[in-house]
């Protein structure tokens, strides 16, 4: 029986992990072992994840915990290395960005354990973000390359892969979505808020007059006094054309309160913070939403998927497919307002699905597998 390491660390991981889960229950040669980091370790970040798309409970948890990037990337190598020298994976495949991927891929590539880089070859070629030093460096020492479009087969070429250790596959977040829109959508839509003692209930009327989701957590933009309070005002200004929902990040909700803003929020009656999401609630907040606003990168991707105009605060972009031909838009802080109004008077963008995202990758990839 060959032994696969599947880390996850963070919640994007989880909707990645959880369709090949799936596919491999019952292989008869392939033995999936669920490698939680604890790199995201409250309920809603990462417990309620398991619980809504059904992934048994991880086989090892490693509970590093919330650091600085040193200190996190430290305490992941340290207890990672000793998972693998008591359970001795043949394989080990680290999925997306963040610094559980690049913390566990050094480890297994030192320790001579073959390692699979899936979402491998994006690139925002913005080294001011972490997300893209943790691509590059695992990029850099992987064996094998799993990619979900043809910019990241290009990407990988150009930096001196071999085309024989690149496959792409399509996009496991969109079989995540493809599975669990039906059930999303019988999810709850009540929310508790954060900023007003009360909850709000996303009944027929909210949904049909309109209203948009905001995801906001990159440090450029929430963890900078300027910044924050500048998109908090436009914010509200947007909120007075329609409501504006926000699961807000731990982060984010932690600035605004340092930087003395929750106070602001109070001022725009249809400007809602509410928690966290588990993914179901999220996606059936999304699914009926008329547009997102964000600076995340996975919603890009599903937004694209469900032909729903994105407005990216980005200069830049991992996943150039999104625009290129999705219903993604990056847009400056100033644009905001304006792109806002072409949404409402029936002018946002829409696009179509790229190559392979049809909800069958987890399959392609298990194919791959077999003859490693």
């Amino acid at each position: 029986m060959k032994k696969l390491f599947l880390i996850a660390g963070a919640r994007p991981n989880f909707m990645k992990i959880a369709p090949l889960m799936h596919a491999l229950k019952g292989h008869p040669y392939i033995n999936p072992i669920l490698v939680h980091t604890g790199q995201h370790y409250d309920l809603k970040m990462s417990e309620q994840f398991f619980i809504d798309l059904n992934i048994p409970a991880p086989d090892i948890n490693l509970e590093v915990g919330s650091a600085s990037h040193a200190v996190q990337t430290a305490r992941i190598m340290e207890r990672f290395e000793q998972a693998c020298l008591e359970h001795k994976p043949d394989i080990v495949m680290v999925v997306g960005d963040v610094n559980s991927t690049a913390a566990c891929s050094m480890v297994s590539s030192k320790l001579g354990i073959n390692t699979i880089h899936y979402e491998a070859g994006l690139r925002s070629n913005d080294r001011s973000m972490p997300e893209e030093i943790n691509r590059l460096v695992t990029d850099a020492i992987s064996d094998y390359f799993f990619t979900t479009s043809i910019d990241a087969n290009e990407n990988l070429l150009r930096e001196g892969v071999s085309p024989s250790k690149i496959s792409m596959v399509g996009n496991l977040m969109i079989d995540s979505l493809v599975a669990n829109l039906g059930k999303a959508s019988s999810s709850s839509l009540k929310f508790t808020l954060l900023n007003k003692p009360k909850e709000v209930a996303l009944g027929s009327d909210f949904q049909k007059s309109g209203y948009c989701v905001l995801t906001f957590h990159r440090p450029s933009n929430v963890d900078n006094f300027d910044s924050l309070s500048r998109l908090l005002s436009i914010w509200g200004e947007m909120s007075e054309k329609l409501p504006l929902i926000f699961p807000v990040h731990p982060r984010t909700y932690k600035n605004i309160q340092n930087f003395g803003l929750h106070k602001n929020i109070e001022k725009y009656p249809n400007l809602f913070f509410i928690e966290p999401l588990g993914y179901l609630q999220f996606i059936n907040l999304v699914h009926n939403s008329m547009f997102v606003l964000t600076d995340s990168g996975g919603i890009q991707e599903e937004t694209t998927y469900l032909n729903l105009p994105c407005l990216t605060i980005r200069p830049n972009t991992e996943r150039p497919v999104t625009v290129w031909e999705g219903s993604n838009k990056l847009i400056k802080i100033e644009e905001i307002i304006t792109e806002t109004e072409n949404i409402i008077k029936g002018n946002g963008k829409k696009g179509k699905r790229p190559k392979y995202w049809d909800g069958r990758s987890a399959g392609r990839i298990v194919k791959i597998l077999e003859t490693l």
